[in-house]
């Protein structure tokens, strides 16, 4: 099978390169009270990021890119509505299964990373007949996250760097599942959701699968919930989901105070055009395309 590696050589620099050129001249004029050493720092790093860049960018027009609606029956824009009645009744069937097939495992964060890589680029290589070889490493923080404070991971899509910007219990993997496809070259919202999904639920592993049910659980909620906190929270409370998973299905959408409450609502309005402009639905892409495109896919497959 042929093999395309992706280098990503800035994951592996100790600090985030777009950090260091963001920041560097207002930290060296702060810490020194001149801004020169920052400015050479920052095109330091600016070589390095544009090295990096370019050579990924070459290894990646060697990538054959999955046509979704051709392998799966569904894609952005050809997607079925899934009725509400049947949104209900998955709730309920998937609720039972991450009931009964609770794990408390946790793996750690590094190991975790190189065993998804693995299983991502493997469900890739079954469906391209091609292995994109790409970086396991991951960040604890990037200044990204201050500027999206609504995410729970970011990828910077031209270098591939991945942060996970706070624990997500059980959604951990799918969340690095996610980031990781967009490093793989996969930029869409949507197809990231379902690679990060169909990668993690047919891996085998308890850990993995009990992930990907959950998230595909959490974006039926919320479409449910009208994308109200509150309603959401409520459905939580008087669900039957079992009690250790409660915690974090209500942390992924806390009672803000108004302050964060107003600033992740206007980076989320940004954040949703910036993906209208580019081809896709929306921030609607995670919870209620992600859902009807499975939806979509299960039925054509069904009726085989």
């Amino acid at each position: 099978m042929e093999t395309v590696r992706i280098p990503n050589q800035a994951t592996y620099s100790p600090i985030s390169l777009t950090d260091l050129m963001v920041a560097a001249p207002l930290a060296s004029r702060i810490l020194l009270g001149a801004t020169p050493p920052g400015r050479a720092l920052q095109a330091v790093a600016l070589g390095a990021y544009a090295g990096s860049v370019a050579v990924d960018w070459f290894a990646r027009r060697n990538v054959r890119a999955i046509d979704f609606l051709d392998t799966f029956g569904a894609d952005v824009k050809h997607l079925t509505p899934m009725p509400e009645e049947e949104r209900e009744r998955e709730v309920e069937w998937l609720t039972e299964r991450v009931n009964d097939e609770y794990t408390a495992e946790r793996i750690p964060r590094a190991e975790l990373a190189r065993r998804i890589n693995r299983h991502l680029t493997d469900f890739i290589a079954g469906t391209t007949n091609q292995r994109v070889e790409t970086s396991s490493e991951i960040r604890q923080f990037t200044l990204a996250g201050l500027v999206f404070p609504f995410a729970l991971g970011t990828c910077d899509i031209f270098s591939g760097d991945v942060s996970i910007l706070r624990d997500a219990g059980v959604f951990e993997p799918h969340i690095i599942a996610h980031e990781f496809s967009h490093r793989k070259g996969y930029l869409k919202e949507l197809h990231a959701q379902v690679l990060g999904y169909l990668a993690m639920v047919g891996s085998g592993e308890a850990v993995l699968v009990q992930s990907a049910r959950c998230e595909r659980l959490h974006r039926n909620l919320w479409v449910l919930a009208d994308r109200d906190p509150v309603r959401y929270r409520t459905m939580i409370e008087e669900g039957a989901l079992r009690e250790e998973l409660r915690d974090d299905f209500m942390a992924l959408h806390p009672e803000d105070g108004p302050a964060e409450g107003t600033m992740a609502n206007l980076m989320r309005r940004l954040y949703d055009e910036r993906m209208k402009l580019t081809g896709q639905n929306g921030l609607s892409d995670y919870d209620e395309g992600f859902t009807n495109f499975l939806y979509t896919s299960e039925r054509r497959a069904a009726e085989a």
